[in-house]
């Protein structure tokens, strides 16, 4: 049994993992001030926030890349259907971020916006903007560190 196919997908899919958790951590850190949490919590408090955020930012991004490859039928979508695959991975990731920060924000209010949020339809602009931003970069990064050296 060859093992190397394995091997791949996993050296693939841990490399997203990793650039999405140091991207997305990046991204929380930024706008966390954009979040009643950073007004009424302690400094521990919204450390733990920030790395919960990040973590499960790092789900969401493994979703997307899973839908891709799913949808085009190739695991190593990123190398070999770069647009096809970030725009499914893009989409899917601010779809679920639209829909998880509406129901976090006006159903459960786990978590709020401070009046320095810009919004776009009551759904805060940074969240959104982060998934728009960070699949196609974890794209570039993913092909630019997996290149095979000719």
């Amino acid at each position: 049994m060859n093992s190397a196919p394995m091997s791949g997908a996993l050296t693939r899919t841990g490399l997203w993992a990793t650039l999405a958790f140091a991207s997305n951590l990046a991204w929380e850190i930024g706008h966390v001030r954009l979040y009643t949490l950073w007004m009424e919590a302690d400094g521990p408090r919204i450390a733990w926030s920030v790395l919960h955020c990040s973590l499960g930012d790092v789900v969401i991004a493994l979703a997307a890349y899973a839908l891709a490859g799913v949808a085009l039928r190739r695991a190593d979508w990123p190398s070999s259907q770069p647009w096809s695959g970030g725009a499914i991975a893009t989409a899917c990731a601010v779809a679920y971020t639209a829909w998880s920060e509406w129901y976090n924000v006006y159903r459960v209010a786990a978590w709020g916006y401070t009046p320095d949020m810009p919004t776009v339809y009551g759904i805060g602009l940074t969240p959104l903007l982060q998934w728009l931003v960070i699949p196609p970069a974890l794209v570039i990064t993913h092909r630019a560190l997996l290149k095979k050296p000719r």
